[in-house]
């Protein structure tokens, strides 16, 4: 018999991984279900970084790499912080993984200790606290409900600090939330950081360039840059440049947490891809020129979406700022009956029926608030209106 760690049974396999699988699993009996589960553009990988990825292989650069990452990319990387978000890094401050998964995770690993405390706004990603939990730290779950508009306040913060608070996670524009916060909420955010000098900031803007009705990203090290010493910002290549199946994330912040990030990393899988890493180059150097145009298709799809969900009763949602989700409170909807006479009593039980009729999401319970459930929008529009048709006659039929 397998004996398994307290450690690995502290975690759980991704909920959204498990609604994908099963829409798939049902698209391939045939059944006619609009996938709205994932979070993963729909868009190929600009011809340029194809492009130099296949320029790589073919110049043999499909050898190890340096844990920290290549001199290019990590180049690439500096000079894209201070291009893109007028923030200035040494090379030795900028460490690239397995995606940005893996630089959240290597944090943790290098930094907790047993009983140690993670801030962590609700709703979260679920890495979050799940990579606390696996190293070992306990995770501090703010909610951060509709009302005030999924953002984490500073009067919050301040009473959740303890002495044992070593991180404050920050996920800005937000998933599943779609939030973004304003230079104002981060200036009051910055406020109480001041005042614990020891707690560390993970700063999580992999959505940065995925914004609505022009606005323009800011970060916390961009209001507040005095705090740049205990900030760790992770990005990466897979959301703006529509390459998440190449597995290429980056960290950057003080040089002894990178260098202690990089030795966890030699550990658990050495550097990341060459070929990646040489397209994700191409990728940061190569300009943003198409991003306008994704960037409308997102917010298209956006409004497509949101015209229906705002007429149903039952249902709640505010308008995503950025990302490409639609987070749903569907409170409203528990206690109703359905055609078939069956009782809704829970969010699973609103995506069962949801699912029944022709549209997959994923629960809010995954992202630690219930009852809720997420929409990806990052597919076409025609499914994104269809998914919206498909919802508000589900619901319209509820008694």
């Amino acid at each position: 018999m397998i004996t398994f760690s307290q450690r690995v049974q502290s975690v759980s396999l991704s909920a959204n991984a498990a609604a994908r699988q099963l829409t798939r699993q049902l698209k391939e009996q045939g059944v006619d279900i609009l996938d709205l589960t994932t979070g993963e553009p729909d868009f190929d990988t600009p011809p340029h970084i194809r492009a130099a990825a296949v320029a790589a292989m073919e110049a043999g650069e499909t050898r190890y790499t340096p844990t920290q990452g290549t001199t290019p990319l990590r180049k690439a990387v500096q000079a894209k912080l201070a291009r893109e978000n007028q923030l200035n890094y040494g090379l030795e401050q900028i460490c690239i993984a397995n995606g940005a998964k893996q630089i959240i995770f290597n944090a943790f690993a290098a930094t907790l200790n047993e009983g140690d405390e993670v801030i962590v706004p609700v709703p979260y990603w679920p890495t979050f606290p799940d990579s606390v939990r696996f190293n070992g730290g306990e995770a501090v779950l703010l909610t951060c409900p509709l009302e005030q508009g999924y953002k984490l306040q500073p009067q919050q913060l301040q009473q959740a600090i303890t002495p044992a608070t070593r991180w404050l996670v920050l996920n800005n524009p937000g998933n599943p939330s779609g939030a973004v916060y304003s230079a104002e909420e981060l200036t009051a955010l910055a406020a109480v950081l001041r005042e614990y000098p020891d707690v560390l900031i993970m700063l999580d803007e992999l959505y940065e360039h995925i914004l609505f009705d022009d606005r323009q990203h800011v970060s916390l090290l961009q209001i507040a840059p005095d705090l740049a010493e205990r900030v760790l910002l992770v990005g990466g290549v897979s959301k703006t440049y529509a390459m998440t199946g190449w597995r290429i994330g980056f960290g950057a912040g003080p040089q002894a947490l990178i260098e202690a990030m990089v030795v966890v990393q030699s550990q658990n899988s050495s550097g990341a891809s060459a070929v990646s890493q040489a397209a994700a180059v191409a990728a940061f150097n190569g300009g943003l020129d198409f991003l306008a145009a994704q960037r409308s298709a997102y917010q298209a799809r956006r409004d497509a979406i949101m015209e229906p969900l705002r007429r149903l009763e039952g249902i709640e949602v505010l308008n995503p700022e950025g990302a490409f989700f639609i987070f749903c409170r569907c409170a409203g909807l528990l206690g109703k009956t359905r055609p078939d006479w069956q009782r809704i009593e829970s969010e699973q039980d609103v995506l069962n029926y949801l699912l029944e009729s022709g549209v997959s999401g994923v629960a809010g319970s995954a992202y630690g608030l219930s009852p809720y459930f997420r929409l990806s929008i990052a597919t076409d529009i025609e499914s994104v209106q269809e998914a919206g048709r498909r919802i508000a006659t589900a619901c319209q039929a509820l008694k």
